[in-house]
């Protein structure tokens, strides 16, 4: 009995230690000091636990097996903390030689914000848009995109920090103060 209690404590610690791990370089990405600096500490000394249980004996297949296990469980959990809890804003750049007004018109319809610009390309004139939208709604917004033209070129960029403006929320946009 206590053999599986072991290996499951080194299981659930391991996944709380990545899990901690990706939420720690979140922060550090923001500049969260303090942030990253408390999910640091508990970080090491949840390691320190678990790294303590597995290398006493290598020769542990379970205990192993339960620590490769937790770190790719932990990282998965780690990313679905990061897309369920923290808020990121990206930068959606659309470049588009045809109908690039037909999509900013679309694009302001379902309630993001758009900056459009006439530019130049290799091959003349090109609508470039730039549209600043929470993390979740950009599958949406390229989509809105390219189902006007399939053909228009995607960039998108995270954006680090935002202040005043329209930020697109799809249907439900709001004033950024």
């Amino acid at each position: 009995m206590t053999v599986a209690i072991n290996v499951i404590l080194i299981f659930v610690l391991r996944v709380l230690n990545y899990a901690l791990g990706t939420l720690r370089l979140v922060s550090i990405t923001r500049g969260m000091k303090t942030a990253a600096a408390a999910l640091a500490a508990i970080e090491a000394l949840v390691f320190a636990v678990v790294i303590a249980g597995v290398v006493s004996d290598l020769q542990n297949l379970p205990n192993l097996l339960a620590y490769c296990l937790g770190a790719s469980a932990g990282s998965w959990v780690g990313m679905e903390l990061e897309s369920r809890l923290v808020r990121s804003y990206t930068i959606v750049n659309i470049f588009a030689n045809q109908k690039g007004f037909e999509i900013t018109e679309a694009l302001r319809g379902a309630g993001y914000g758009v900056t459009t610009t006439l530019s130049q390309g290799k091959d003349g004139d090109v609508v470039t848009l730039r549209s600043v939208v929470d993390k979740r709604d950009v599958k949406v917004l390229v989509a809105l995109a390219h189902d006007i033209n399939p053909a228009a070129f995607v960039a998108v960029e995270e954006a680090r920090g935002i202040q005043r403006g329209w930020l697109g929320v799809g249907r439900g946009g709001k004033l950024v103060g």
